[in-house]
């Protein structure tokens, strides 16, 4: 099977989604990843958002972005493969998440991403659950993402969850970044369904691992590295997952402005189909 693409948002995550479509359609990407869910809640303190890099959109607060996105997925022939990020959070009811995943619905997109930021494990529980019961109203999945400076910071943590939740309409999304630095082992995905990885997240980083969170965070919104620059052995893990889309998530603002941005989207497709297929 001819392995798919996708443009991750982040890549480029101060660009209006229809805008987004068109710069992966002339890239040669096949779908595109959206961060069009803000995190929501009723309640003081919440989720701080300079944890995670630009602010997303909202497709459902914004129907005219809607309709926009809707018209360029068409005229691109593109796919949304995933949408982002019903986080979960202190504070969080999911349930207000519902417009958001009716709004994905509308783009057609199946997969939708949470990552938690909750140490208090019933409660994140609880909400994981009934995240997964609202999208399965919508024939959607909800892949957790394991992030080294989140509460699920690895591989095994997101596995019992996703087990102990009861529920099937739920996967794991490896980003190549929090894989290499929660120090997982390849072998890890030997022991795990194979269904629960339709995508991942692929970059690129040094060996170095560092160990407080502001280093944390500024690699993985600022300074990524395109798949074969750095020291993740990003072909020995799609070899366990080969059917696994393959999202680009490589922001790195500094050589953005130097190459320009459609160049450097292009650019990073070009180089991690040399590296993985060449």
């Amino acid at each position: 099977m001819k392995p798919r693409y996708c443009l991750v948002h982040l890549t480029n995550g101060f660009c209006p989604p229809p805008e987004l479509v068109l710069q992966a359609a002339g890239a040669g990407y096949d779908c595109v990843s959206f961060r069009g869910i803000p995190a929501r809640t009723k309640q003081s303190g919440g989720f701080s958002s300079s944890l995670s890099g630009p602010p997303p959109f909202d497709f459902a607060g914004d129907r005219q972005m809607l309709r926009q996105t809707k018209e360029a997925l068409a005229e691109t022939g593109l796919a949304v493969n995933d949408i982002e990020n019903a986080r979960i959070f202190p504070g969080v009811d999911v349930r207000d998440y519902e417009a958001d995943l009716e709004a994905a619905a509308e783009l057609g997109c199946k997969n939708i991403l949470t990552n938690i930021w909750s140490e208090e494990e019933s409660f994140s529980m609880e909400q994981f659950q009934r995240l997964c019961e609202l999208a399965a109203g919508y024939d959607q999945s909800v892949h957790l993402e394991f992030v080294t400076w989140s509460a699920v910071k690895d591989l095994r943590t997101a596995a019992r969850m996703l087990l102990a939740s009861g529920w099937k309409n739920v996967g794991i999304v490896v980003d190549t970044l929090h894989f290499y630095r929660s120090r997982v082992k390849a072998e890890e995905l030997d022991f795990l369904p194979v269904e629960w990885f339709s995508y991942v997240h692929l970059c690129d980083c040094g060996p170095e691992i560092p160990e407080d969170i502001p280093s944390l965070v500024k690699t993985g919104i600022q300074e990524r590295l395109i798949p074969g620059e750095g020291a993740v052995d990003i072909r020995g893990l799609l070899e366990r997952i080969p059917q696994a889309v393959r999202g680009l998530e490589i922001p790195n603002p500094d050589r953005m402005k130097h190459q320009g941005i459609e160049p450097y989207i292009r650019y990073c497709l070009e180089q991690t189909r040399a590296y993985l297929e060449g």
